[in-house]
């Protein structure tokens, strides 16, 4: 592993940075108090390739690598997490999964309007009933007399759903054997039979859109299938894999913007006549937020480095992904936490981001496998044990 960041790494990392500085921060609160999707930032975000990182140029996006996609998704989520939410989705979960199975006229037609901040995408795995336990959906794809696919059922907690154009939906098409019965298919939302609900009430992430999505008849061209049928769960896994890496770096940009607001007002706030960080609490304080941070951005690092050695060479990285999730996205919510003690009643009020840092970190321990669930991975391939 290399320590060194290449110089199209470094570029689009200065590239995300300015961006989210100039653009991001000044909106970031008002947007999360008034649950607002940040459309026109989007869009400018897939103008800057920052919504097709590691898509290929042919497909419109930036070309670059997993690396570099982690350091521009932590300068993002450092500014506001819930812009890097969509951003996350975007580039983890919909364009990886399409280019990784999808067909060539799949790709030329769904990848391209994400990356370029044309058309927002989501992802639909989970379910009201199902959450950790995937598998136990109930929404079904049934073939009609044209080969096409009818899809009826509903899918719960999805991020950009209110205003996603293209969503990669996971449905049961054959029932009655679990998992290996499931199939991938690729939503356009604008055609009938397709029902966005009402906008969750969250309490982070706010300006991140999530709902419950309905499909009534829905009818799904069989060109829309992505890659083979019976094989959708083992691409939703795959696709997580991917997605953990993103939600991993969104917790170091939170936990990173928590922590350097802390440094600053540990210098700036005084009590009993010294700087509150010359004392021995508040220093230790620091001293363990800072060895998390970094834990949980050089794993997130090596993580993004697995899944490049693996596109190179064959191979997984869920462990690595895993890994990372879980430490950085623990680490995000105790750092958070820590930032807001040490600031007191500022950390609890909204004129300080500190109460937004910590809101927004919990959501990490959550969504793309909660803290369990990426325990009970890691300790599977571990042990070989299931």
């Amino acid at each position: 592993m290399d320590f060194r960041f290449t110089e199209d790494q470094l570029a689009i990392q200065a590239i995300a940075r300015d961006f989210a500085q100039k653009r991001i921060v000044p909106v970031a609160a008002e947007l999360d108090a008034k649950g607002e999707f940040p459309l026109d930032n989007i869009r400018e975000m897939g103008q800057l390739g920052l919504m097709g990182i590691e898509v290929p140029h042919e497909y419109g996006g930036a070309g670059l690598d997993p690396i570099g996609y982690v350091l521009a998704m932590i300068e993002i989520a450092a500014a506001d997490a819930a812009t890097s939410t969509i951003m996350s989705v975007n580039n983890s979960l919909f364009c990886n999964g399409i280019l990784k199975h999808g067909n060539e006229a799949q790709k030329q037609k769904y990848v391209r309007a994400i990356a370029q901040g044309e058309a927002i995408g989501a992802y639909a795995l989970t379910e009201p009933q199902s959450g950790s336990d995937a598998s136990a959906m109930h929404t079904r794809a049934t073939k009609n007399d044209d080969g096409d696919w009818v899809i009826n059922g509903k899918k719960s907690w999805i991020t950009s759903g209110p205003v996603a154009r293209y969503i990669v939906l996971f449905a049961i098409s054959t029932p009655g054997i679990g998992a290996k019965g499931v199939s991938a298919f690729i939503i356009d939302t604008h055609k009938p039979g397709f029902h966005a609900g009402k906008t969750e009430p969250k309490l982070g992430i706010r300006a991140s859109a999530t709902c419950e999505i309905e499909f009534n008849e829905y009818v799904c061209s069989k060109d829309d299938l992505l890659g083979k049928e019976g094989k959708g769960f083992s691409i939703a896994m795959g696709v997580l894999d991917a997605g953990r890496i993103g939600i991993a770096s969104q917790s170091v940009g939170i936990a990173r913007a928590a922590y350097e607001a802390t440094l600053q007002w540990s210098r700036d706030r005084k009590a009993f006549g010294h700087p509150i960080g010359t004392f021995q609490m508040t220093q230790a304080k620091i001293a363990d937020m800072k060895c998390k941070l970094d834990a949980a951005t050089l794993l997130t690092l090596r993580a993004a480095w697995a899944k490049g050695e693996a596109e190179k060479n064959g191979g997984r990285f869920g462990t690595e992904a895993s890994v990372a999730k879980l430490v950085a996205s623990e680490a995000a919510m105790w750092i958070a936490h820590q930032a807001v003690q040490i600031h007191g009643g500022m950390g609890y009020s909204k004129e300080m981001p500190l109460e937004r840092y910590f809101r927004d970190a919990k959501i990490t321990e959550i969504y793309e496998g909660t803290s369990e669930i990426q325990r009970m991975v890691i300790a599977r391939a571990e042990t070989g044990l299931r």
